[in-house]
């Protein structure tokens, strides 16, 4: 790509949502291109643990007009075979992905959109911003956090738990990230499991797919004014995984409570008790990365952008899919992009005429 190029629409992402969108574009006869900050297929997933597996089989984790293949021993496929189902989605409908092109900001100009990137300037009459949220790591303002001489890191930079043999770790968060890890950290390490509450695992036998089928349902009760039924919240946070319910089962995933603060030597409760610590792994979650929408000025006075579905209240022209339910329900996963995916598409379609 060199000087200004134009097409229809601007895909910002070549994850699964941005793929996803472009499988329900190319069906519609859209020209458009999708831009992907990675050097390599596959998304956030190329970048996850050693240990991750889906909350759900292969078959319910697909992605619209490609069933994912199951794994040779695996009932739920791990993060590598995730990457090699998106890397020949992407090959199988052709699908135009310019890499690694990193979107700099969108502006607003004239009757187009003008998208800036580190390889030049791409010209739409439309953006579908699809970047996720794993590039932009949430860490929680704890006191005393700069003064801990040991070892700190997020979610996104765990690998294995060989990395910490033998050492005494913290692991915060009670979601299905801090469970996994603490889960992995529990026979090889000295092991404090902090959460905010106390954890609310699902039961044994719910996986991914009862998961969509609860955020499904509180979409439609949603949309025919009934009573929210909560969706996933309503069941728990952390879905029992078999390696998370065997470090449970086995009483060596008991969660204390959130230590007051950080010193040079580990954490301190609020009647004073310590727990020595190595490392501390950070698994409080992400926020929506949409630096590059910047320039649109769209978000609000708490920093949320307001969105009629998919599509942007204050700029129309601008979609955003996958960044958890307020751009479609479960859209954050494989199996639930497809839908918001399929109705961003037809709106974008709709605006081009």
């Amino acid at each position: 790509m060199t000087g200004d190029d134009r097409t229809q629409v601007v895909v910002i992402g070549g994850g699964q949502a941005g793929l996803a969108a472009g499988y329900h574009l190319r069906r519609l006869g859209v020209d458009f291109v999708i831009l992907d900050a990675q050097s390599t297929p596959g998304g956030a997933w190329q970048h996850t643990w050693d240990s991750l597996h889906l909350f759900s089989p292969a078959t319910y984790s697909s992605l619209p007009g490609r069933p994912m293949p199951g794994q040779a021993g695996q009932t739920y496929p791990d993060a590598g075979h995730v990457v090699d189902y998106l890397t020949d989605y992407e090959r199988r409908y052709d699908l135009p992905v310019h890499r690694p092109v990193r979107v700099t900001g969108v502006h607003r100009d004239g009757e187009s959109l003008r998208v800036e990137t580190d390889s030049g300037i791409w010209r739409a009459r439309a953006v579908l911003s699809a970047t996720g949220t794993w590039w932009r790591p949430f860490l929680p303002a704890v006191p005393g956090r700069a003064d801990f001489r040991g070892r700190q890191l997020h979610t996104v930079e765990y690998r294995s738990p060989r990395d910490f043999a033998g050492q005494r770790v913290i692991v915060v968060g009670g979601g299905n990230s801090g469970a996994q890890i603490a889960a992995d950290m529990a026979y090889e390490t000295e092991l404090t499991w902090v959460t905010q509450r106390p954890p609310r695992f699902l039961a044994d036998d719910i996986d991914g797919r009862a998961l969509f089928d609860a955020a499904t349902a509180r979409r439609r009760a949603l949309e025919e004014g009934r009573t929210d039924t909560g969706g996933v919240a309503s069941l728990g946070d952390i879905v029992a995984v078999p390696p998370v319910r065997e470090a449970r089962d086995a009483g060596r995933l008991k969660a204390t409570p959130m230590f007051l603060r950080l010193d040079r030597d580990g954490a301190v409760w609020a009647d004073g008790t310590r727990a020595p610590a190595d490392a501390v792994i950070w698994c409080t979650g992400f926020r929506p990365a949409l630096s590059h929408l910047s320039p649109l000025s769209l978000r609000g006075v708490r920093g949320h952008i307001a969105t009629e579905g998919t599509r942007a209240v204050d700029e129309p022209r601008v979609h955003l899919l996958g960044y958890g339910d307020w751009t479609g329900p479960a859209s954050a996963t494989l199996i639930g992009v497809g839908r918001p995916a399929r109705d961003a598409a037809r709106d974008i379609a709709d605006i081009l005429g």
